[in-house]
């Protein structure tokens, strides 16, 4: 007779937890997934899957599945306070250029198509979470808000930015970085006015106010402003609301329509940081995606970085007879990518929002600057500006045949 086959618990349903389980399921593991919401979250807003992500995604055989959901959208256009264009910058035609991929779908619609792939053979458990953790060297037992203890051969924290549990495992040591900026998103009643360009316009004091395409017949709106840490993402919704309101009272452009549509919108708001774990391990419990390394929605590295930590996760501890030494392999390999991912272009987010007239000026020259013909023909300056290090990393390949002990 073998070995019993190795199960882990995930906890968390978007991206990085069925990515992993899709994988983990290649190499003879039985997986759990525990997700806090009460159904699959099907809401979120554009990303885009580029590099070694997009490469992930061709393994496993849903790029195309990930195609025909796109959002549609062409590119990215920044507009002045009358909606015209000053700027445009077409999407992406490689599988990392542009501020537009090639590849954008929502959030929820990604989140889908994974947990299509791996419902019949996850055990997903809605509606609970981790309330403790046992790790007893060979086994980790785990107790939940609803369910009874379990026992694991390892526990996978696949958790958003700032993960609930992180902090029973690592204390206090991982570093949530505020970046100097609050965004709020929502979807709003599509117009006739709208199209399929990711329309951007900064106004003064540092406010930023977009609207992109969808393909379910909304459009996603973001409002975005310069601030240190004032503890906005911890207030209640009708709170944040009533902070919208005033911080773009008079921000022009859609700022109105957008405010106007709060009232009847599920709204998301967000301090805008990135995770800096010291370890992202310790005995069998560890982390993936943001959870281990978020980089921030700025970077456009997060999809990416949530794809590629669950492959090669998998992947080390389908290669490595001993689940810790799959466990170091793998944050070697995908360490320096992540870093790569959060090394953020010089004064970010600050130089994207500028806080005074002059210095929106600055910026819609330096941006109608790089989507010139001149610019187009020494070498699409633009695109390389908008293209974050999605392909800096060698994904390893791996063969799904070997057995693990769970020693």
């Amino acid at each position: 007779m073998g070995l019993p086959r190795p199960h882990v618990l995930i906890s968390g349903a978007s991206i990085a937890g069925p990515g992993l389980a899709f994988w983990l399921h290649r190499y003879g593991w039985d997986t759990t997934i525990v997700e806090r919401a009460d159904a699959l979250r099907l809401e979120g807003q554009n990303i885009d899957v580029r590099g070694a992500g997009r490469e992930v995604a061709r393994r496993m055989g849903i790029e195309d599945d990930i195609r025909a959901a796109g959002t549609g959208e062409v590119g990215t256009r920044f507009v002045d306070a009358g909606g015209g264009a000053m700027a445009s910058f077409p999407a992406g035609t490689s599988d990392t250029s542009g501020a537009t991929a090639e590849l954008e779908i929502l959030r929820g619609s990604l989140s889908e198509i994974l947990y299509d792939r791996t419902r019949e053979r996850t055990e997903y458990v809605f509606g609970d979470q981790i309330t403790g953790i046992d790790d007893r060297d060979d086994r980790v037992t785990v107790s939940f808000d609803h369910g009874a203890d379990r026992s694991f051969d390892l526990v996978v924290l696949a958790e958003g930015l700032r993960s609930r549990t992180r902090a029973l495992v690592f204390g206090d040591e991982t570093a949530v970085r505020h970046l100097g900026q609050y965004t709020a998103y929502l979807a709003i009643p599509r117009s006739e006015a709208d199209s399929d360009w990711w329309r951007w316009h900064n106004a003064p004091g540092g406010r930023i106010v977009t609207l992109r395409p969808d393909n379910v017949g909304t459009t996603r709106a973001t409002l975005s402003f310069l601030s240190g840490p004032r503890g906005y993402e911890d207030l209640d919704s009708g709170q944040q609301k009533q902070l919208l309101r005033r911080v773009f009272a008079d921000a022009g452009w859609a700022a109105p329509r957008i405010l106007a549509a709060l009232d009847d919108a599920a709204l998301y708001f967000e301090a805008v940081a990135q995770v800096r774990a010291p370890h992202w391990s310790r005995g069998r419990v560890v982390m993936v995606g943001d959870a281990a390394c978020g980089p921030s929605p700025i970077s456009g590295m997060g999809t990416s970085l949530a794809l590629v930590g669950s492959y090669v996760l998998a992947g080390e501890l389908a290669a490595h007879e001993r689940p810790r030494d799959g466990l170091t392999s793998y944050e070697s390999i995908v360490r320096p990518y992540a870093e790569k991912a959060q090394k953020l272009p010089p004064g970010a987010p600050r130089l994207a929002s500028p806080r005074s007239r002059a210095g929106i000026a600055v910026l819609s020259t330096a941006v109608r600057i790089a989507a010139s013909r001149p610019a187009a023909l020494a070498g699409n300056i633009g695109g390389r500006i908008f293209s974050p290090p999605a392909d800096q990393i060698t994904l390893p390949a791996y063969t799904p045949t070997r057995s693990l002990e769970r020693s």
